[in-house]
């Protein structure tokens, strides 16, 4: 049976963000942007995850003139983002107007497909987002963390598939943001999933602990319609498998991509001349472009072991680390078997760590381990044991409704405050996330804009609040 595989193009977004701390600039995009979009990738991800923060905070871009210059360049591939439910591209929950309106300002500067996911798997976190997105016409990748664990069977990840499907998603994302996936686990999984969901299937899946290009081949194999890959000057380590290697792998077999190695080559040669760039300002660390199988051993993500190592360096306990890597596991079942995923992975992360250095379990919990517990984030895996909740929270009532359902709608008062710096619809939603990030840039491009306008003087040429 003949299967043409799709490749979603990550080097626009995840490449990056993986590698250089998601510092590509929209102008060192521009040359390439024509070339990828001759290619006929399934889709470029270009935008979403840390892309935004960066924009604002390190390179004093508008995340949304980005997009808009994407989509301007590239009119013949479908632009994906990555979203995370009711957390948007920020760091807390937002109420449900702010999220159905940054779902229809992201499609209508140029979005076509939302990989929504939520870091507990909690469908309730992603129910608000889907709607949006099937609201506006755009097309809802709805994904799966992966991690492992014993709760986590092929059981668990079909019945939330199941769940996804029947909630509106157009596709399903397994996202192995941590590279734990192995190639006989993803054969059995993407299997169990084309068995009992009629939607489309993609796989996601990061190079650290050196088995994702295996993973990728096997899961085509068992009948994955998508895979996620980054040009090969920005891939491995932490980034992706190499786009190059995965169409050579499957040239002239059933799952034949139809891609042109020889047009890929124009762009693999542009983005090496990045690479050395990087390597040469210090924002690309080779180190990162190796393997790192202690991944494998500890089940931890390669971000979460430096993170714990860099904790314990500073308080001067070094030694301590395999004793804090046999907690991790102790405090994920205490407080529900939350997956190892940006945030919780740095909550459960630390709370090992505070656990270890006192020397006596829970003497210090983070407020943020006590909103893990409470509820504030949502449902985790499995219900967390009353007892320990208590012990945790004491007295404070657990919050066991949606959190979102708890917010009141923010939009109006958002409007308000940031009237002062807004010469575009989309600040709004910029300042809803980053408010002192986004104020800082505000006031520098309106310095910029204001002195442009003096040196023109002429009303034509005037920026005015929309």
């Amino acid at each position: 049976m003949n299967k043409k595989i799709g490749i979603t193009e990550t080097v626009l977004r995840d490449a990056h963000q993986s590698l250089i701390a998601t510092r590509m600039t929209t102008e060192e995009m521009l040359p390439m942007l024509p070339k990828l979009d001759k290619i006929g990738f399934h889709s470029l991800e270009c935008w979403g995850g840390a892309t935004f923060d960066s924009c604002l905070r390190f390179l004093n871009e508008d995340p949304w003139e980005r997009l808009r210059i994407i989509r301007k360049e590239c009119k013949n591939t479908k632009l994906q983002m990555l979203f995370r439910g009711q957390n948007m591209l920020g760091y807390r929950h937002y109420a449900d107007d702010v999220v159905e309106y940054f779902v229809k300002k992201s499609i209508s500067n140029g979005i076509d497909i939302l990989r929504i996911f939520d870091a507990l798997n909690d469908i309730r976190n992603l129910k608000t987002a889907i709607a949006a997105s099937k609201k506006e016409g755009g097309h809802v990748q709805a994904a799966i963390s992966y991690t492992t664990g014993e709760v986590f069977t092929n059981e668990y990840y079909v019945n939330y598939a199941k769940q996804l499907e029947n909630e509106g998603a157009d596709s399903i994302c397994i996202k192995d943001m941590a590279g734990l996936l192995t190639p006989y686990r993803v054969y059995d999984l993407v299997k169990d999933l084309k068995e009992n969901i009629k939607i489309p299937v993609q796989v996601h899946s990061h190079y650290t602990s050196g088995l994702a290009s295996m993973v990728l081949l096997k899961a085509i194999e068992a009948g994955a319609d998508f895979v996620d890959t980054a040009m090969s000057p920005l891939a491995l380590g932490t980034s992706h498998p190499a786009t190059e290697s995965m169409v050579a792998a499957l040239k002239n077999t059933s799952y034949d991509t139809g891609l042109d190695l020889e047009a890929l080559n124009e762009i693999t040669q542009y983005v090496a001349t990045l690479r050395e760039k990087y390597i040469k300002s210090g924002l690309l660390d080779t180190s990162m472009l190796g393997v790192d199988a202690k991944t494998l051993i500890y089940q931890v993500p390669g971000g979460m072991l430096s993170n714990l190592v860099s904790q314990l360096k500073q308080a001067g306990k070094e030694e301590k680390l395999k004793e804090v890597l046999a907690e991790v596991p102790r405090v994920r079942e205490d407080c529900g078997y939350p997956p190892l995923v940006t945030p919780s992975s740095q909550i459960v992360g630390t709370q090992a760590v505070l656990n270890v250095i006192s020397g006596e379990r829970y003497k210090t919990t983070t407020k943020e381990f006590k909103g893990l517990v409470k509820g504030e984030y949502g449902k985790t895996p499995i219900p967390i044991k009353e007892e320990f909740r208590k012990k945790i929270i004491g007295d404070e009532k657990p919050i066991d409704c949606r959190p979102a359902d708890l917010i009141m709608p923010e939009l109006k008062k958002l409007k308000e405050e940031v009237k002062p710096w807004v010469i575009q619809e989309e600040d709004l939603l910029s300042y809803a996330q980053f408010d002192k990030v986004a104020v800082k840039f505000f006031t520098q491009r309106n310095n910029s804009i204001y002195k442009v306008d003096n040196k023109h003087s002429s009303a034509e040429n005037s920026v005015h609040p929309i």
